[in-house]
Order: structure tokens, then sequence, then C-alpha cells
């Protein structure tokens, strides 16, 4: 099994924040996000990580940012550890791949949250009421179909807990009608330039989230963008409507948890090699699908 980063400890550099996967450090004026290893799911980080997890969405993002930077500027500074402050350089073997020096922007406080096809909360939303996000919805619509038009569906983060769906008005009254119209603009031609592109390569993206930041009095894409963890790919060759798809993520993960029963309380689990293994390689299928390239040549 590959070596895997769980934790990483730069003294060198202030720790500005420890999330489920990035660690995130402050460089002065700019930030270094480092992608690990680590997975979590029904909102608990799990003690395995998965190998090659963290190059995976960090390169995949890198990727996007590229893509599109004629839609929109991104955080984007760069991947290339040529560019890593000198106290940091000793750690090179170990960065190369998983992360990425970004422009400091002040973050807007919404997600901004696209779907080409109806799934997860969605799905269950429209099973109870034909509303998504409180959107009315024709009638006979199934599991995984595709919509007519992208839904815009923004959400706002809780002190704690889940993200809360919001409405367009309601983004509106957070941060401003200019802003907020950008944004959904934005995130739209994204979703629509990089479904459109994945289909080509064989991944159906059902549904996406993006976020936002001002820097030098511009909005910029920022965070991760596209990847299997803030996006739900399907495989085109198995889709079919009327049913959950399988995905390019975290499914084999759930799927054990589910299986064996865990409350989604303490202690967590470990997850066997198998599971581990498979979940591997379907976020390196998801990459090199993408990308046309093989993730050992990055």
């Amino acid at each position: 099994m590959k070596k895997v980063i769980l934790r990483t400890n730069y003294n060198e550099v202030p720790l500005l924040s420890s999330g489920k996967v990035r660690d995130i450090y402050d460089l002065g004026d700019s930030l270094l996000i480092v992608v690990t290893d680590r997975i979590s799911a029904f909102d608990f980080i799990l003690p395995n990580g998965i190998p090659d997890k963290g190059k995976v969405l960090n390169l995949i993002s890198k990727f996007w940012f590229e893509k599109t930077r004629d839609i929109i500027e991104s955080h984007l500074i760069s991947c290339d550890t040529e560019t890593l402050p000198e106290s940091l350089k000793k750690y090179s073997d170990e960065l190369k791949g998983r992360f990425t020096v970004a422009k400091k922007a002040k973050m807007f406080p919404v997600e901004c949250i696209v779907r080409g096809y109806i799934s997860g909360s969605a799905w269950q939303e429209y099973k109870k009421s034909g509303t998504v996000c409180g959107m009315k919805l024709k009638e006979g619509m199934v599991e995984s179909e595709k919509f007519e038009e992208p839904l815009f569906t923004p959400s706002t983060k809780a002190e704690s807990g889940h993200d809360i769906n919001i409405s367009f008005d309601e983004m509106k009254n957070i941060i401003g009608s200019e802003s907020a119209e950008k944004i959904k603009k934005a995130s739209l031609e994204l979703y629509n330039f990089a479904s459109s592109y994945a289909l080509e390569r064989g991944i159906i993206i059902a549904d996406t989230k993006f976020e936002f930041g001002l820097y030098d009095g511009k909005i910029i894409l920022c965070d991760e963008v596209l990847t299997p963890d803030s996006s739900r790919f399907w495989p085109l060759e198995s889709y079919e409507k009327g049913k959950s798809q399988p995905s390019f993520d975290k499914q084999y993960v759930r799927d054990y948890l589910l299986q064996i029963g865990w409350k989604k309380e303490p202690p967590v689990p470990s997850l066997p090699d198998e599971v581990v293994e498979k979940t591997s390689e379907k976020y390196r299928e998801a990459y090199e699908k993408l990308s046309g390239r093989k993730l050992c040549d990055e």
C-alpha cells in the first residue's frame, strides 16, 4: 500500500486552519494549501487515508483552474515546488502534486451549488414536495434525471452542523445584488463548460459546488473546483435515469460503513485494505479520464 499523508506539520510557517481534508498555512502575501489523503464520511474523519487522494483533488483543481481561466480568474498562483519558500523546499517530495500556493482572497460566506441532474438531497426533497431548494419543478421526474437547464441553488455555512440552503434573493441580501448576479453567472458558465468537457471524456458531472472570494477588488474562483469531493461524478457508460448511479468518489467507503451497521458516531471504524484500494482507484480514474494524463506522470 502506498504511503498516505494524513497530517502535515510545517513549523516554519503558521498553520491557519486544518479541515477535513486541507491544511492551510500562512505564507504572508499568499496561502499554502496542502491537500492531505484524509477522507471523511457522514461528517467524521476516518482513521485511514486514501492513497493519492490528496494529489488527485489538488491536480484536478489545478486542471480546471487553468481550463476555465477565460471564464474567471482563480486563486491559483502555482503548484510548482520551485515556487515554495526556501524554508519549505526540504518538504518538496512530500508536497509535490498535493499543494497550491494561492492568493489571499476575502471569501464570500456562501456556497454556489449547480445541479444538472436530480440526485441526493435534491431528489429526496422533490419526492416529498415536488421542489428542489424550494423551487417548484415539473411533475413526474425520476431519480438521476437531467434538468432541462442547470439549477443554481446556493447555500450558506451554518455556525455548526450542515450547510443551509438559501434562495437567490437571500444570497443577494447576504453579499449584495451585484456580486450575487456575477457569481451566479460565473457558476453556471463554469458548470456548463466543465460538464460538456467531462461528458466527452465519459464523466457526467451531476452537480458541483463553487466558492468565490474578493481579491484586488475582483471576484475570483477559490477553494477546490470540480473534484470528486466537491461534485457528483458519474460514469457515462453506465448512466441510466430512474435509479441511483455509481460514482467516482467515496461510494465504496459509504457503502462499507452502511454495510457494517456503523451508527455514525464514535468510535469511527477503520477501513479494510480492499475498500481503501478501490476508493483510491476511483479517484485516480477520475483524474486520468478528465486530464488524459497518468497520475504517476505528475
